[in-house]
């Protein structure tokens, strides 16, 4: 019963990521495609399809509507909206040789074409500035500031390399300050910084940053730097946990592991002496209680249940404190355009990385649809649906502004020069450009797809 009850909350919690993950990309995709949809019809452009989701071969869904199919497609890549008279992911080639008719796009002004093109971008970002403008109002900004770190950080295998010890605070990234904890690491990479200040018995001390460690903290997700040290005091005993045998209650804190003590969530990675506790039949757990009194908890196990105990510690911020900012309506408006920018800003900043670091590579920045699934929370949060969702729209409005063809940036970079010069450019040539970006996006889509896979199986 019990294998079958850690089983359960397994698939739930990647069901939850999948289903948090679709939502989102839902709407995000129907949304831009209805910024072309809406002013093509405006302009009176005849739309034959609107898709979430492409559906080569059948559809999961289709219904016409007046002149528009409405679908749901089968790959999860994107969605699509095809407009009478345009080359597009459709390449309808067939209806280009046709004689154009006054309900097509290529029949329309330029700059009822470019308007159409940028649509879907437009609406992108003003949804990502709509979401964060919500979460400031909603929600606020809550983050634990470095200072509160009374007990330091453990320094793992990158920030040992870096000279860190345990105990340590990171203050500041290349001589800028860091004000709130988790940006250490992002602000290392994004400024290849080759020095980093830690607070060390009160005093600042400046490690120089060797090479090779940017690109590795990149590699890893910025993790192996540094875990924040703080004890683990237990917030609530599952009912159903059948392997803990004895008293354990809210509020008593981990101090001892058969006889090892324990004065921080961290030392269970510290130190390898724990690494036994995952194949040992019986593990007896010391707690401390009221500050005072001991309480000894044991853990026994049978041969098939080696899995979670059932406890539920307090989290990072319920320990160590933090700060909630909250906003008003009209004053969430400039703090949600603000982190909008500031998310974009630096996606910017990676991205410049791939072209211009030696340590930052595209392999190890690259992922698919399962990367992106994967950073949702294995519970449902709406706090962190609305901001991955938000981050994420305003990600999907730059890159498809770039002027690469296929891309929307593509069709308006056509459009511009066309406005310009006073010449369009051929359907043939329209058409080849839309083939050479579609091979390449389908190109670095499938690259993507197989990195993710490639880790998937290395980390096994």
């Amino acid at each position: 019963m019990y294998n079958m009850v850690l089983l359960a909350i397994e698939w739930a919690s990647i069901g939850t990521k999948v289903l948090q993950f679709i939502l989102s990309f839902s709407i995000l995709v129907v949304l831009h495609e209805l910024g072309h949809f809406l002013p093509a019809r405006w302009f009176k452009c005849r739309v034959e399809k609107f898709y979430l989701f492409f559906n080569p071969w059948f559809s999961l869904f289709k219904k016409k509507i007046g002149e528009t199919e409405y679908g749901l497609g089968w790959i999860p890549f994107g969605g699509y909206v095809k407009i009478s008279g345009m080359i597009d992911e459709s390449m309808d080639k067939e209806q280009m040789q046709q004689a154009p008719q006054p309900w097509e796009f290529r029949s329309k002004p330029a700059w009822q074409r470019l308007i159409i093109m940028l649509g879907g971008v437009t609406v992108n970002v003003l949804l990502a500035f709509a979401i964060f403008i919500m979460i400031m109002w909603i929600w606020g900004d809550r983050y634990v500031p470095v200072s509160n770190l009374k007990y330091g950080l453990y320094a793992d295998s990158l920030g040992r390399k870096i000279g860190m010890k345990d105990g340590d605070n990171i203050i500041a990234v290349a001589g800028k300050p860091i004000e709130r904890h988790g940006s250490a690491g992002s602000e290392i990479i994004m400024n290849e910084a080759k020095t980093i200040t830690v607070l060390r018995d009160g005093k600042p001390v400046e490690l120089t940053v060797p090479p090779g460690v940017i690109g590795q903290l990149n590699k890893n997700r910025l993790l192996g730097l540094a875990l924040v040290r703080y004890p683990d005091v237990v917030d609530s005993v599952m009912p159903w946990s059948k392997i803990l045998k004895g008293d354990v209650r809210k509020g008593d804190t981990l101090i001892g592991i058969d006889g090892h003590p324990i004065q921080y969530l961290s030392d269970l990675i510290k130190d390898t002496t724990f690494d036994y506790i995952k194949d040992e039949k019986v593990v007896s757990l010391t707690y401390l209680r009221n500050g005072h009194d001991t309480v000894q908890v044991q853990i026994q196990r049978n041969e098939k249940e080696k899995g979670a105990l059932g406890l539920h510690y307090k989290p990072m911020e319920d320990i160590l404190g933090s700060v909630h900012v909250t906003y008003t309506f009209w004053q969430a408006i400039p703090a949600g355009v603000n982190k909008a920018m500031e998310t974009l800003s630096n996606y910017i900043r990676n991205l410049k990385l791939l072209f211009t670091s030696k340590e930052v590579k595209a392999q190890d920045s690259l992922g698919s649809v399962i990367s992106i699934a994967s950073i949702f929370p294995s519970t449902w949060d709406w706090q962190s649906f609305w901001t991955l969702t938000g981050i994420f729209s305003i990600l999907l409005a730059f890159m498809n502004v770039l002027p690469i063809p296929a891309l929307d940036g593509g069709h308006a970079l056509f459009t511009l020069v066309e406005m310009i010069s006073g010449r369009k450019p051929s359907d043939k040539f329209i058409e080849y450009a839309q083939m050479v970006g579609m091979v390449l996006l389908f190109s670095l889509m499938a690259y993507a797809l197989g990195l993710d896979i490639f880790h998937a199986f290395k980390f096994k």
